[in-house]
């Protein structure tokens, strides 16, 4: 090789190498920062300690939980002076909740586990132990016990990922998505006890750019519930049961609300759930609204109420409104919704006498119950059924 060709060759390997270790991750190993993988000792200062480094990182970041069980007594993730807009916590072992509800209850903690003004964060694997067992037998005792909390919270972030996570055993909800743009979940194992209450699996508000895919939930409560002011909410290949189903609401609780709009909800199976798709708005007055929602190629498997619109929500009938609910409903299809009921009422629109829910389309569905049609009951609902419709269209 002449000369030139070697300066050359040497420059290009040169560049190439600046260029690598530019673009390579910083890494911070929370054993290295002092974790103990033991899950008795507190280790949430050598998470906090990797956050800070990753967060002022000027390159991309990666926190690495190696295996183990790490007790986290309390953590906020808080990316409000971020540099970093690319971190990614690659979790290979169980993050693990103090088994005494009290160490979270007295510390007015919301969540569990909370992110808060982040920027292209990822979180990928691992599993989170909630320990919520010993709460919900207090609770069931009637003893005086704090409410709980979420397990895991984005809230006022965008450009989010989770794929791999598993959660168990939350205190309260699992994951809670607030205030968020564009967020992807994907492959989320969400796992509690079917009498574990207030247990919901993947709660979702003032939120835009959501997408929930290849999931299995079992739960104590809705798989997933959608809250006011969500907009472009995408579900899809999600496994529910058992729990209270796919639930959007409970709605008009406040009288100024954001409403809920453009929501796909496809490709799930629902399993021994008590409801199936469900909208819920409570008996007062509203601004809220729910307008834009396709449900499509659904499974029900036993399902209690299969198909489910209640403008007149109020569980366990106490402190109900007795009002009427302004919660305006339109424009919600039901296509290709198969399977069988655990009553006989498979498909039930409870609708506001003040505002009747609009729309609602009805194609291709058929539900039995104990082998045999099931019924149907409509209250102030107007729409219009195509196709095959069992149980007869009551529309």
């Amino acid at each position: 090789m002449g000369e030139l060709k070697m300066i050359k060759f040497m420059l290009t390997i040169v560049t190439l190498t600046t260029l690598c270790s530019s673009s390579a991750n910083a890494v911070y190993n929370v054993m290295k920062l002092g974790a103990k993988p033991d899950g008795r000792t507190d280790s949430t200062k050598a998470f906090l300690d990797a956050w800070a480094g990753a967060c002022g990182s000027v390159r991309s970041a990666m926190i690495y939980v190696p295996p183990g069980r790490y007790l986290l007594n309390h953590a906020v993730f808080n990316g409000g002076q971020c540099k970093n807009t690319d971190i990614t916590i690659r979790i290979d072992g169980t993050l693990v909740a103090p088994s005494n509800y009290w160490v979270l209850g007295n510390s007015n903690a919301d969540s569990w586990l909370a992110f808060q003004w982040v920027t292209g964060v990822s979180i990928q694997g691992g599993i989170l132990d909630g320990q919520g067992s010993s709460l919900w037998a207090c609770k069931a005792s009637g003893q005086k016990c704090p409410p709980g909390v979420t397990s895991l919270s984005f809230t006022n972030s965008k450009d989010v990922v989770i794929h791999g996570l598993t959660s168990i055993n939350s205190q309260m909800f699992h994951m809670v998505i607030n205030g968020c743009d564009n967020v992807n979940m994907k492959g989320v194992k969400i796992n509690a006890p079917v009498d574990s209450p207030n247990t919901d699996g993947i709660h979702v508000q003032l939120s835009t750019g959501v997408t929930i895919m290849s999931s299995g939930i079992r739960t104590g409560d809705d798989c997933i519930s959608v809250g006011p002011g969500t907009d472009n909410l995408w579900i899809e290949h999600v496994a529910c049961g058992p729990g209270h189903g796919i639930s959007i609401g409970s709605l008009g609780k406040d009288l100024d609300e954001p409403g809920v709009k453009n929501v796909t909800v496809k490709t799930v199976v629902f399993t021994g759930t008590q409801n199936g798709l469900r909208i819920k708005a409570w008996g007062r007055p509203s601004n809220g609204f729910v307008n834009g929602v396709l449900f499509q190629h659904v499974l029900m498997k036993n399902v209690e109420n299969p198909i489910v619109i209640d403008q007149n929500y109020c569980p366990r009938n106490e402190g109900c409104p007795t009002q009427v609910s302004g919660i305006k409903i339109s424009k919600i299809t039901y296509q290709d919704i198969q399977g069988s009921s655990a009553t006989p009422v498979a498909v039930k629109f409870d609708c506001s006498n003040k505002n009747p829910c609009q729309g609602i389309r009805l194609e291709n569905v058929k539900l039995t119950y104990q082998n045999r049609p099931a019924q149907s009951s409509c209250v102030n609902a107007d729409g219009s059924a195509h196709g095959l419709v069992v149980p007869a269209s009551c529309l």
